[in-house]
């Protein structure tokens, strides 16, 4: 949680002045927002106080969020509220609506949520700030998996747009990424996961363990493949070299022939009808898994927790060829300055102070930060979520709902384990405008 300036280190800015006994003795964050405007506008003012704000000068703060709905939730809105004081205005879009958001639109949000993938489009442009490391308070604590692209010490897959490959800028206004760590920073790191296949268990009735089972005639009619281009086609990578059809050098940044060969035998499959459908929502990969439409396709983590908590199996099914892995952060855009970027600065600070890291913990997400979101959670539920190890107890979503009963183990085991076995992260190629083209072509087809 964020630390606040407290009213007695206000108070001892003046000397000689005991004005705590004149106040209650309980004191809210909220309270303080009203109470004490006016003298933590003076101490601010005298320079006695320095770096991002605690306490807003005047009126109610408001974060106007562009993003996915991956981090949003009415949960976290209350207790960012709670804790700082700061509203937020949700602006939810897809992917690419994100993306093209951010290049015609940059005056439309203060904060964005996007992916690391992206930035190869998005940092030429200029549309982004650099983000100023030295105002994270737990920068020197964000995972390796991000900074150093290592995972217990052991290097995992950097395929595709790694975060490690677009993290720095040369500088705060920079269009070029630095190979070198820098003071700036293209995203602050927030979420990540390692994505693979979901499946029925009580449907199919039998092992999976290979990406290739998505293209199995033995699921004729009820598989499904994610509708987003650019993680489409990784998903699809996956499947081709599981099955022995190609090797790619870069599964991230594939040629024109490459993209055909793998479009080509996506398209048959497609025409032989082995799709049931092609999802581009959320809620669309719950309601075919759910409801037994599909019972093997792209899915993502909070996903499964959904499907699960109707109570209905579902496994985030772990494959030998390893997992397709995806990261994302904040960053504020290129006209950012002042009290709205202080305030948006306060806001990442609390996003990674611990709770909203247990918050996204426990939807089998991981934090980027996991020393503060560890202390936020339950011995038992670190154990289950990080560790690998069985529930000491029944394990519940952030809503309350169950998830595993006692005695369960995560599916994929700990996150060195998980994490670890990374093979490719999702990516923007050289060849984007193409890709898109054939992709597009092969769901029309």
């Amino acid at each position: 949680m964020i630390k606040l300036v407290s009213t007695c280190n206000i108070f001892k800015l003046y000397k000689g002045v005991d004005m705590s006994k004149k106040m209650n003795k309980k004191i809210t964050r909220r309270s303080m927002l009203k109470s004490t405007t006016a003298l933590a506008g003076a101490a601010l003012g005298s320079g006695l106080i320095t770096g991002f704000p605690a306490i807003h000068a005047s009126g109610t703060p408001t974060i106007r969020y562009l993003g996915t709905a991956v981090n949003m939730g009415s949960e976290p809105e209350k207790k960012l509220f709670e804790d700082t004081g700061i509203k937020v205005k949700y602006i939810s879009k897809t992917t690419d609506e994100v993306v093209k958001t951010i290049l015609t639109q940059p005056n439309s949000f203060d904060i964005v949520d996007s992916e690391y993938f992206s930035m190869p489009k998005l940092v030429p442009s200029g549309s982004l700030l650099g983000m100023d490391t030295n105002r994270i308070k737990e920068w020197s604590n964000v995972v390796t998996a991000f900074t150093e692209g290592k995972v217990n010490g052991k290097t995992i897959g950097d395929q595709g747009t790694a975060p490690k490959k677009v993290l720095y800028l040369k500088g705060p206004n920079s269009t070029e990424f630095s190979k070198e760590p820098t003071r700036y920073a293209t995203l602050i790191p927030t979420v990540y996961n390692a994505d693979t296949l979901g499946i029925r268990p009580d449907l199919i009735k039998r092992p999976i363990n290979t990406w290739a089972e998505l293209l199995n005639p033995e699921f004729k009619g009820k598989a499904c493949i994610l509708n987003i281009p650019s993680i489409g086609i990784m998903d699809a990578a996956m499947v081709v070299e599981a099955m022995g059809e190609y090797t790619y050098p870069d599964k991230g940044n594939m040629t024109k022939a490459e993209i055909d060969l793998t479009m080509k035998i996506f398209t048959e499959a497609k025409k032989a009808g082995q799709f049931r459908a092609f999802w581009s929502d959320f809620n669309e990969s719950v309601n075919l898994m759910a409801s037994g439409e599909v019972v093997i396709q792209s899915m993502w983590s909070p996903a499964i927790t959904a499907v699960r908590s109707q109570g209905i199996p579902c496994i985030y099914q772990p494959l030998k060829e390893g997992y397709r892995a995806w990261a994302a952060g904040f960053a504020l855009p290129s006209t950012a300055k002042g009290r709205q970027a202080d305030i948006c600065y306060e806001y990442i600070n609390w996003f990674l102070s611990g709770w909203m890291g247990a918050y996204l913990n426990r939807q089998g997400y991981y934090s980027a930060v996991l020393s503060t979101a560890e202390k936020n959670m339950k011995a038992y539920e670190w154990d289950y979520w990080m560790n690998g190890k069985p529930a000491a107890q029944d394990i519940l979503s952030p809503t309350g709902k169950k998830l595993a009963s006692k005695g369960e183990i995560r599916d994929g085991g700990s996150y060195n384990d998980r994490m670890g076995a990374v093979a490719c992260w999702n990516a923007t190629m050289d060849e984007n405008k193409y890709m898109v083209r054939k992709w597009n072509e092969m769901i029309a087809s």
